[in-house]
């Protein structure tokens, strides 16, 4: 998951998250744990983590996904990277992917919940800004 509560990682650390669509174009989403010493607990996210030593964004996001939740997604394809100012500071590199089992099929290990949203709804969850910036500019590029 994502590092330490905000302040405590250098601007230089770097992370990696995956915004994972199925063929629905609906999101799949990530309830953080509600936990102070985590960043952005108890809100809705995609997956991912930080970077450890030596270790690529590419070779990060393979890791989390299956750390976290099992799941090994199709097509996964770097897209950008966005810099979590009011979070952990974090450098994180964007990645897409499709994938288009049921969330209840994955094997939870960190978190409260796995859910798929319609991209419409996602403007009432709790989403950290940089994240919901991310998608969005993901989306914008999607074929309608």
């Amino acid at each position: 998951m994502y590092p330490q509560i905000p302040g405590t990682e250098s601007a230089s650390a770097r992370g990696a998250v995956a915004i994972i669509t199925n063929r629905h174009g609906q999101v799949l989403l990530h309830l953080r744990d509600d936990l102070p010493e985590i960043a952005w607990p108890a809100h809705w996210a995609v997956m991912g983590g930080s970077c450890e030593p030596g270790e690529s964004p590419a070779d990060t996001i393979i890791r989390e996904l299956d750390d976290e939740a099992g799941l090994i997604p199709e097509n996964l394809t770097e897209l950008f990277e966005i810099i979590d100012h009011r979070g952990a500071g974090q450098i994180v590199t964007f990645f897409a992917a499709s994938w288009d089992g049921v969330e209840s099929d994955l094997l939870l290990a960190e978190g409260v919940k796995l859910q798929f949203f319609a991209p419409d709804y996602l403007d009432i969850l709790t989403i950290p800004p940089f994240i919901r910036n991310g998608i969005y500019r993901h989306l914008a590029t999607m074929p309608s």
